[in-house]
């Protein structure tokens, strides 16, 4: 009977672990269609915050600002060099190897003081290029007029520009640069991340269906492990999860972002008129229509004529003009749409076979109509 009862304990002990985990599997044990929960939300208040500086860029192969155009880097210079215990007059100042920059950087949530965050440098003068340039030390304030971190370092500039007398060739922005790590954070943010009971996961892309799977899922996970309910979802942007009080938020954070659910995408077409690019959502559907696009094409061909005078004559040569228009249209094919799903649309969109402003033009009209169930971005 000991025997027995010590089977049925190991048995009972087992399936109650295997309850407790099933929940939380992977997303990669998944299929196609699923995401796990802390790549589609974020912790409300958990943001980055951004840092802004001015500074100097020394060390440039005479492409800096010209200090008579730049009066900013001029004084810049001076006081910089005032500091430093060198009196030197404005009117002495020649030096094309110095740039007046801006610092802008991100401080992201709960780092430390000692960190290191990267910086990026752009030039606010004349200068042509800041490539072998280095960041005099460069304090960055927040929002709130504090400093929170203190910049320095080599940049690394991408870009390269070369000019010659008849020519120039400049490859990306040469004015514009990086210091990986090269901000030291000298202030912490408050954090109150610890003693915060109730925490708030905002949806990225925000959505009513999103937000009640992602509770029901946690909802599933915290009745299996704590016995009861932890999520509610307050709006379609936000869903309130109660922190269970043996547990701390980092590890139940951490449990409940391997959780993964289906999120639903609302039914959009975004069309890039200046790239010739479309990209229709899943659940797009369009009403049956009779759909067809004609081709209608203009040339026009200027061949000058050379009029010769006579020969032993007064005349001039004068050329005359002589302008050709051709006008060709093409076959138009009427084609009936009706997209039931997103392989059915495209289907009968390629069976017109047009090119990509076709295609916008198309769908442009099928909205205009409204056979077309979707929103129509148009950027």
């Amino acid at each position: 009977m000991r025997r027995l009862a010590s089977l049925l304990l190991a048995l009972a002990v087992a399936a109650t672990g295997a309850l407790a985990l099933a929940p939380a599997a992977r997303a990669d044990a998944f299929p196609g269609g699923v995401t796990r929960i802390k790549d589609i939300t974020t912790l409300k208040g958990m943001r980055e915050n951004q840092l802004v500086g001015y500074g100097l860029v020394v060390g440039l192969a005479n492409t800096g600002d010209t200090l008579r155009n730049a009066p900013f880097t001029e004084q810049s210079l001076t006081s910089m060099l005032d500091r430093m215990g060198v009196n030197v007059g404005a009117d002495q100042l020649r030096a094309r190897n110095v740039a007046a920059v801006v610092v802008t950087s991100e401080l992201p949530p709960f780092v430390g003081r000692g960190s290191r965050i990267d910086v990026t440098v752009s030039a606010l003068g004349d200068a042509r290029s800041l490539l072998g340039g280095t960041l005099v030390i460069t304090p960055l304030m927040g929002a709130d007029g504090q400093i929170y971190a203190v910049a320095q370092g080599p940049v690394a500039v991408t870009g390269f520009s070369a000019a010659g007398e008849a020519e120039i060739v400049t490859q990306g922005v040469p004015t514009v640069g990086r210091v990986p790590n090269g901000a030291l954070v000298e202030r912490e943010l408050p954090d109150h991340f610890g003693n915060m009971r109730s925490l708030i996961l905002e949806l990225r892309n925000p959505d009513f269906r999103t937000a009640v799977r992602i509770a029901d899922a946690i909802n599933v996970y915290t009745q299996a492990r704590f016995g009861g309910r932890g999520a509610y979802e307050r709006d379609y942007r936000s869903v309130l999860v109660v922190n269970p009080p043996d547990v701390s938020p980092v590890r139940f954070l951490a449990e409940l972002g391997d959780l993964v659910v289906t999120p639903d995408t609302p039914a959009r077409v975004v069309i890039d008129e200046r790239t010739g690019t479309v990209v229709i959502g899943a659940d797009v559907r369009i009403s049956t229509v009779a759909v067809t696009h004609g081709n209608l094409t203009v040339r026009v061909t200027e061949l000058p004529v050379a009029s010769q005078p006579a020969p032993f004559s007064d005349g001039q040569t004068v050329v005359l003009p002589d302008t050709r228009v051709e006008v060709r249209e093409g076959e138009g094919r009427l084609a009936i749409l009706q997209g039931s799903s997103l392989q059915t649309l495209v289907a009968g969109l390629n069976q017109i076979g047009l090119r990509p402003a076709g295609i916008i033009a198309i769908l442009q009209a099928i909205k205009s109509a409204g056979a077309l169930q979707a929103d129509l971005v148009i950027q």
